[in-house]
């Protein structure tokens, strides 16, 4: 029976000389066309290759626009000189442009890798505009600010003259073609109490050390502090501190002559918190700043929590002693962290914030936030330093106040506000 039965199964699976499947044709696939000489006609060698080192992220400020915030790696690939003398950003796709800088204020905001990046005054005027040496690179800081329509991409021309023994050469090169993220700016919630709080150093244009803090660390430049923010709490005289300036920095009992030390820092968001440190002792700045403090103890005492994958929020610069977590430990948003401090590298009590790509401030990518609610009740209209800010002769910032009343929601405060969380 078995062996007649096997026909049987046999004619069943086979199908009818109708429905057979037809023949697979011999033709090889379609191919794209090839252009003429095998090289598209638009390939050329540049003298200049360019990088960035981050996705640009969109975030809306408190100006109402949207701000683009990276950096722009130009190298010089050939041995001669070359004088940078303008860079346009622009939509790759419509090849608008979005940005333009040349003369002084391309020089001010460019810089070669391993040079003085100009952060906190320290740039040379002399220097503005200097070549970039063959096979040197330097790096542009950008802040692309649009009013419209997100670019779904960006693209870089550069104009340039390289020096040569026959003369001057004149080139111009579109590099650096760049997506733009997707990616929306977490809104959070406030990460202290009330206010009025200072935002210091914060995104995008300013020559901050946060903005301009180029790192290489673990074999790749990084900035892991782009977006960070310092935090100083004002009383209603615009002071960050009260006493005798000579005694703020030179005996650590005066901390609490600001205004910010031990008040206490809040989740800004539900999570889980990857790292809570204490024990490291305060610093202050008697009259200098203090020495780097070793790589591992940079934040000092900190807790940084995890609020979805890959976004982190770091809160430094605790006061010792004050940590409310430990790892491990789910928090909701509102709770208290730790209180506001002067420990790792900091030369004066705040509370440094910012968002990270991993649970790590080195090595880390920093990416933009917005807050809910906040309102902005001024401006610090000059730069004053974090690190001689208790070394001024009046305590009273320079200060503006603002005009709009209105409760600003879903933006980051940009540098220098002055804002009271709703």
């Amino acid at each position: 029976m078995a062996l007649l039965a096997a026909p049987l199964v046999l004619a069943a699976c086979s199908g009818s000389p109708t429905s057979a499947p037809a023949a697979e044709s011999s033709a090889p696939p379609s191919a794209p066309p090839v252009p003429t000489g095998g090289i598209d006609p638009s390939t050329a060698f540049t003298p200049v290759s360019a990088t960035t080192l981050t996705t640009p992220a969109p975030v809306t400020g408190t100006d109402g626009k949207t701000h683009l915030a990276y950096e722009l790696l130009l190298t010089n690939a050939s041995p001669a000189p070359l004088r940078l003398d303008k860079v346009d950003v622009l939509d790759a796709g419509n090849q608008n442009v979005l940005l333009s800088m040349s003369g002084a204020t391309l020089g001010a905001n460019s810089n070669l890798i391993g040079g003085d990046t100009g952060d906190e005054g320290t740039a040379d005027p002399s220097t503005a505009g200097s070549p970039i040496p063959g096979s040197a690179t330097a790096v542009v800081w950008l802040d692309v600010t649009v009013d419209g329509t997100l670019p779904a991409a960006l693209t870089h021309r550069v104009n340039a003259t390289m020096t040569t023994p026959g003369g001057d050469r004149p080139l111009e090169s579109t590099v650096g073609r760049v997506d733009v993220s997707t990616a929306k700016a977490p809104v959070l919630g406030p990460v202290m109490a009330g206010g009025p709080w200072y935002a210091s150093d914060g995104c995008c244009v300013d020559d901050t050390h946060h903005r301009r803090g180029l790192a290489p660390i673990n074999g790749k430049l990084l900035v892991p502090q782009r977006y960070a923010i310092d935090w100083y709490l004002l009383d209603d005289q615009h002071r960050a501190w009260t006493g005798d300036p000579s005694k703020l920095t030179s005996d650590p009992s005066k901390l609490t002559s600001y205004y910010a030390y031990d008040k206490p820092a809040l989740a800004a968001a539900d999570g889980v918190v990857v790292d809570a440190t204490d024990g490291f002792a305060e610093t202050t700045s008697a009259p200098n700043p203090p020495p780097l403090p070793p790589i591992k103890e940079t934040v000092g005492n900190h807790v940084t929590v995890m609020i979805a994958p890959g976004v982190y929020l770091l809160y430094a610069h605790f006061k010792t002693g004050t940590v409310a977590v430990k790892t491990g430990q789910t928090v909701k948003r509102g709770d208290v962290l730790g209180h506001i401090g002067s420990s790792g590298n900091s030369t004066a009590p705040h509370l440094h914030f910012q968002v990270m790509t991993e649970g790590t401030f080195f090595p880390t990518d920093s990416t933009p936030f917005a807050f809910d609610c906040f309102t902005v009740n001024g401006q610090v209209t000059e730069r004053i330093w974090d690190d001689v800010l208790g070394l001024q002769p009046d305590p009273v910032l320079p200060y503006g106040a603002s005009t709009d009343t209105s409760r600003h929601r879903a933006q980051m405060p940009l540098d220098r506000n002055v804002i009271t969380f709703c």
